[in-house]
């Protein structure tokens, strides 16, 4: 296993877990926020973000936390954090709150919460209805190991597993 996606909605815990993951696992690990958007919350082209996403998954060892079926497609291991709105909200509030004003570290040049706060709102509500059917349809359709995480103590079980599985390589 050395191509991880990990997916989910806002707020789900990506970033968190890619960075545990990397660290552990000696992973190199990628953020697809950069790539989805432009400075000043624009969304990026489609055609330049395509670009970006076949340059990070041509590479030979990845974690990768974002939303992306090209990502999806290309990973060993699909990781979906598919926690319920409401944790969505709380720890987007909670992350938001520090980044009021200013750009979080992974994010481009001004893009402050303050100005996604209504998208990100109507992003998490319609996350179940609009994302989450394509990605576990993806997860029973690619050749992938697909892990539904829905739990604390699933998630925990991923992690020792995936300590296990390295130790062992």
């Amino acid at each position: 296993m050395r191509r991880i996606h990990i997916t989910g909605n806002a707020g789900s815990g990506k970033t968190t877990l890619a960075a545990q993951l990397g660290a552990q696992l000696n992973l190199p690990v990628f953020g697809l926020d950069t790539i989805v958007w432009q400075p000043g919350w624009k969304k990026s082209p489609p055609e330049w973000r395509a670009e970006k996403e076949a340059e990070l998954v041509e590479r030979e060892k990845w974690i990768i936390e974002g939303v992306s079926p090209r990502v999806r497609a290309a990973a060993d291991v699909i990781v979906f954090l598919d926690v319920p709105r409401a944790t969505s909200y709380l720890r987007c509030a909670k992350r938001n709150w520090r980044h009021l004003f200013r750009s979080r570290p992974d994010l481009p040049a001004y893009c402050p919460e303050i100005l996604i706060i209504p998208r990100l709102v109507k992003i998490i509500w319609q996350f179940p209805k609009l994302m989450r059917p394509q990605i576990v349809a993806d997860g029973s359709r690619l050749p992938s190991e697909f892990v539904h995480i829905r739990t604390s103590h699933e998630l925990d079980t991923l992690v020792a597993r995936l300590r296990r599985d390295l130790v062992k390589s």
